[in-house]
This record gives structure tokens, C-alpha cells and sequence, in this order.
């Protein structure tokens, strides 16, 4: 049996984990006065911060919904996915407070909020890396054992119905040189073109949440 490519998934692990740590350092800097927001910045980083949510939200539903069956009808009694289907039932409310919190620190023009965004952005941000970290040390290795790479393939293509554009600046940054060698020989020459297209906008809205 080929063994599934995990490569998108660790992509997109990568990302959640990446931009969580982004939002979170720049929501500590402007609660501690290391950093400033006019109220463009704000709009943009709440925004922005809305859009990672979006993402998360739709990882772990497709997870619950489509991958976990695919490796439980696999592995059987070799895997036992119930504690990270309990982390997945806490993220909902940690996301709508993250939403919530990034709302209300736009609402101000950046004058205000930041403590309950930073305090909301760690929140989310420890326990994602906590799921993470454990999802790949405990399941990667089940689904390289017991799923046939066509089935993976298969359920990847049900994944889809997040933010193409979204996802697509995702892999554009946390994709590494190999990885991103690869997922163009996947894609073929389309993939090129959609970068070409996105990665202009998508540098001005990193330059004005982030500043880099």
C-alpha cells in the first residue's frame, strides 16, 4: 500500500499555527504600547483575525465530519481519536471570543480591546498547538500505517469549500521550498498563475495587519 501524502495537511498545520503566533505577538505589542493601530490597521488585523478563524473552524469540521471516519474505518481499534474530537468541541467557543474580542478592538480604531484580544488570541493559540502537536506525534503515523494513499487522495478533494485565496497565501508563506516544489508538480501550471494573482494583494494586506 502507498503511504498518503501529508504534505497539505502539514502545510495548513503549519499556517494555523504560524498566523495564531503572528496575531498573538502583535495583539501583546499593542496591549503593552510596543506597537500602535490607527484605525485602518485595526479593521484589517480583526479582519484578518476572522479569517484564520474561518479557516481553523473549517479544518477541525471537515476533521470531525470526513477525516476521522476515514482513518477509523482504516485502523479500527488501532486508534482512538476521542480526546482529539473533545479539543475540537472547545475551539468553537475560543474562536467566537477570538471573533468577538477582534470586533471590539476594531470597533475602537485601535484605541482599545487589546488586552482581551491578546488574552483570547493565547488562548486559542496554546491549545491549537497543543492539538496539533499531539494529532501529528499520535495520528500522522496511524495514517501512514493503515490509509491507502487513494483514499487519503480522495478525501482531500472533499476538503475543499474554505477560502481558496486564503489558503492559497497560506501555503505561499509556510509551505517550505520542497514542499512548495512539490505541490506545483501536483497542481501543474495553474498553481503558478493563481500565485501570480493572489500574492500582490495578499503582501499588502500581511504589510498593513503585520507590517512585513
Amino acid at each position: 500500500m502507498d503511504t498518503p501524502d501529508l504534505t497539505g495537511i502539514r502545510i495548513i498545520h503549519r499556517a494555523m499555527r504560524g498566523d495564531l503566533h503572528r496575531l498573538r505577538t502583535m495583539a501583546e505589542d499593542l496591549d503593552a504600547g510596543r506597537r500602535r493601530a490607527d484605525a485602518a490597521r485595526a479593521t484589517a488585523l480583526a479582519r484578518y483575525a476572522e479569517d484564520v478563524c474561518a479557516a481553523i473552524h473549517h479544518h477541525h469540521s471537515r476533521e470531525d465530519e470526513i477525516v476521522w471516519p476515514v482513518i477509523e474505518r482504516s485502523a479500527g481499534a488501532a486508534v482512538d481519536l476521542a480526546d482529539l474530537s473533545d479539543d475540537h468541541s472547545e475551539l468553537d467557543p475560543l474562536l467566537e471570543r477570538v471573533r468577538v474580542a477582534a470586533r471590539a478592538f476594531a470597533g475602537t480604531g485601535g484605541a482599545g480591546g487589546t488586552a482581551e484580544l491578546a488574552a483570547a488570541l493565547r488562548t486559542l493559540s496554546d491549545l491549537v498547538d497543543e492539538h496539533i502537536e499531539e494529532e501529528e506525534r499520535r495520528i500522522f503515523p496511524v495514517i501512514e500505517k493503515y490509509v491507502a494513499a487513494a483514499d487519503w487522495k480522495a478525501m482531500e478533494k472533499s476538503l475543499r469549500g474554505g477560502d481558496p485565496r486564503f489558503e492559497l497565501a497560506w501555503a505561499d508563506r509556510y509551505a517550505t521550498p520542497d514542499e512548495m516544489a512539490h505541490i506545483r508538480r501536483l497542481a501543474g501550471p495553474v498553481l503558478s498563475l493563481l500565485l501570480i494573482l493572489v500574492r500582490p494583494g495578499q503582501r499588502r494586506r500581511q504589510r498593513l495587519v503585520f507590517g512585513s
